[in-house]
């Protein structure tokens, strides 16, 4: 039976505040790398969060149901915190890439917040950290987006963006944002070793990129051969299970141990408590 969404908002919070989350994480290795050994240059994490019988729940559905709850918000804020903790726990190399939406940040400066008091807390740096934009295709202002990306560079942490495709938005995206990296949309990588067509668009997008001084990541790589043909057409960065799947790296942190290490969670707690349950 499903649950009322008042129900699954409860539930939700309920999990946030059990701390029934951790981050599991992807390799992203360098161009050319050997899959027996590759050069990692960093992690992307990917937030995993529980229901009470320690059921994965997909975080499609968790970020969703955030979003129509008034609770994307926190549920952004635990993720991000939640990756530089566990990133930092499992002693993992390179820098670690972090999701975030941008239709949950409303000012970037209480938002990088809690983040940022992990990070410092944790001793990593900010140039060990990459904001990586999703949902992309849904950022209706660029002045808003803009001014993230530009607050997040200013405080010496890098910027990604997810799932650029052959669409004009993607490429005015691009052109605009101008961010550190970008990850070509796993649309075009698949099979890309027999099609022709895509060869030719990812080169081209690959090419906008080095104009841009944009590093970029081929992502959902699953055979020798589309690995071996990104690297031929310049992609600087793979990702995908042909070299690793996304994987827990640590043990849950239990709440006792999260408490050792932070004196204040209060951004996360405003964000809950500012939401009232239909």
């Amino acid at each position: 039976k499903v649950l009322p969404r008042r129900y699954q908002a409860q539930w939700l919070a309920q999990a946030m505040d059990k701390h029934s989350y951790e981050s599991w994480f992807q390799p992203i290795v360098r161009a050319g790398s050997d899959v027996t050994d590759p050069s990692i240059f960093a992690h992307e994490s990917l937030f995993r969060i529980f229901d009470a019988n320690e059921s994965l729940i997909p975080p499609g559905f968790a970020f969703s149901l955030a979003e129509q709850s008034n609770l994307l918000f926190a549920l952004d804020l635990t993720a991000r915190r939640s990756a530089v903790e566990y990133f930092s726990r499992a002693k993992l190399k390179g820098k670690v890439f972090i999701n975030f939406n941008p239709s949950s940040i409303y000012d970037p400066a209480y938002c990088l917040r809690a983040t940022a008091s992990a990070i410092n807390e944790l001793g990593l740096k900010p140039a060990d950290v990459v904001f990586e934009i999703v949902e992309t295709h849904r950022a209706n202002d660029m002045n808003h987006l803009k001014g993230i990306l530009s607050f997040y560079r200013s405080s010496g942490f890098g910027v990604a963006l997810d799932d650029i495709g052959s669409g004009w938005s993607g490429l005015n995206l691009l052109e605009q944002l101008r961010p550190d990296y970008v990850k070509i949309d796993m649309e075009l990588i698949s099979d890309i070793d027999e099609n022709a067509y895509k060869q030719n668009i990812v080169k081209h997008l690959i090419q906008i990129a080095r104009k841009n001084r944009t590093e970029v990541i081929a992502e959902g790589i699953e055979t020798e051969a589309e690995a071996e043909m990104l690297t031929e057409l310049g992609a600087d960065y793979l990702q995908g299970y042909y070299f690793a799947k996304p994987k827990r790296y640590s043990d849950r942190i239990s709440a006792e141990e999260r408490e050792s290490i932070y004196q204040s969670t209060r951004p996360i707690e405003e964000a809950k408590k500012a939401h009232q349950f239909s």
